[in-house]
């Protein structure tokens, strides 16, 4: 599945070389804006130890789950059951207190946010105009297109997210990271190709986008409203970071840095139906509505990213697999956090998938495969 690179000159990006020296330190490659860990922070409970399975079906053949895990050079692996930690692993430069690149994880961060900032009347609602809040996407791809279509993943601007083709606009937004201008004059650029609301192509602006409304909405900065609304009150218990541009705009679409136990925290929140501790820090509506796909151009089988239809549907910045009801945010180079309501699991799995890119297919890309790998941890648990 999809998410979205910075500067490729500075990491070598979707080139089959390793990248689990640099995933781990973003910070040097990029300039950033803290988060410092929450004063009361939540400590998972352990649960009973699980095994992972030995195996795992998917289309029509038997995996390794040991293989499965070296093969996509796997960072991480989490697995929460009702909330208590069952499972732990971290493998190369990954570890329990290490920051790791969210890429596309962010852009779940980030519709949780909007759900919050329209409870608090900063946002009037998701069928308002984006560009009524950010003037500078006037004549833009983005003028006059609703925040629900973003959201969406619909707006209708024209968009490549190939992440084998370096001369993608995905690749020529990875450009804005390494210094040359700012997210927000790339994004007030861009053109119209499809009326907003008729077509779900997987689209990183949208999201970034998303992030200047939030900055505009709220008057803050996307740090400082997510250290008040998501990382404290969900008690993050290591510092993290998010990436910057030129100007210090967070890099919404994909540049969030947490520890995998920190990245488990937001799907155990959407698990509970936005509730912590008593507390409910995301409307539980706004969490069904973000994690279910309600319209026709959001289904299965519908959904473009780069050059190919990806084989899941999708909603508010989350992903809907098909099969079992469970939705997922996930990033490039198999970043996931998983969630699997009726079972009570969340799972969280960090990796530097050095396959990732070198074509838009399956083969490579693994996120079909890496599903099905958690439906076999999942059943593990029963």
């Amino acid at each position: 599945m999809p998410s979205d690179p910075p500067q490729n000159e500075a990491l070598n990006l979707f080139t089959g070389e390793p990248q689990h020296q640099n995933f781990h330190r973003m910070s040097d490659f990029f300039p950033t804006s803290p988060l410092t860990a929450s004063p009361a922070p939540h400590v998972f409970p352990t649960g009973p130890a699980l095994t992972l399975p030995a195996t795992y079906e998917f289309d029509g053949t038997t995996g390794t789950s040991a293989d499965f895990l070296v093969d996509t050079d796997t960072a991480a692996l989490l697995v929460l059951h009702d909330g208590a930690l069952c499972h732990e692993q971290y493998w190369l430069t990954g570890g329990a207190d290490v920051q790791w690149i969210s890429w596309s994880v962010a852009k779940s961060f980030v519709s949780a946010l909007i759900g919050i900032a329209i409870d608090e009347g900063l946002i009037a609602g998701v069928d308002d105009m984006v560009s009524s809040y950010v003037p500078e996407l006037a004549g833009s791809a983005y003028d006059g297109v609703s925040i629900k279509h973003i959201l969406q993943m619909s707006s209708g601007a024209s968009w490549n997210e190939d992440y084998s083709d370096p001369d993608s606009d995905i690749a020529r937004f990875g450009a804005v990271m390494a210094g040359q201008g700012s997210l927000l004059e790339f994004v007030s650029g861009m053109t119209r190709e499809r009326a907003p609301g008729t077509f779900c192509q997987y689209n990183s602006a949208d999201t970034q986008v998303l992030g200047h409304l939030l900055i505009n909405a709220t008057g803050r900065t996307i740090t400082d409203y997510m250290k008040e609304k998501l990382f404290d009150p969900l008690g993050m218990e290591s510092p993290g970071y998010w990436t910057v541009d030129a100007v210090g705009v967070e890099m919404a679409f994909a540049g969030l840095n947490l520890t995998a136990r920190d990245y488990a925290k937001l799907g155990e929140l959407y698990r509970r139906g936005g509730e912590w501790n008593g507390q409910q820090v995301v409307p539980a509506s706004w969490v069904a509505e973000s994690t279910a796909s309600d319209e026709p151009h959001m289904q299965v089988g519908q959904i473009l990213v780069g050059s190919e239809v990806f084989p899941f549907g999708y909603a508010y910045q989350w992903w809907i697999p098909s099969g079992a009801p469970a939705f997922t945010a996930i990033g490039i180079y198999n970043q996931f956090v998983f969630v699997d309501p009726a079972s009570g699991a969340t799972v969280v799995k960090l990796s530097a998938n050095h396959r990732y890119g070198l074509s838009p297919y399956e083969a490579d890309d693994r996120e079909g495969e890496t599903v099905a790998f958690f439906r076999a941890v999942i059943a593990s648990l029963n």
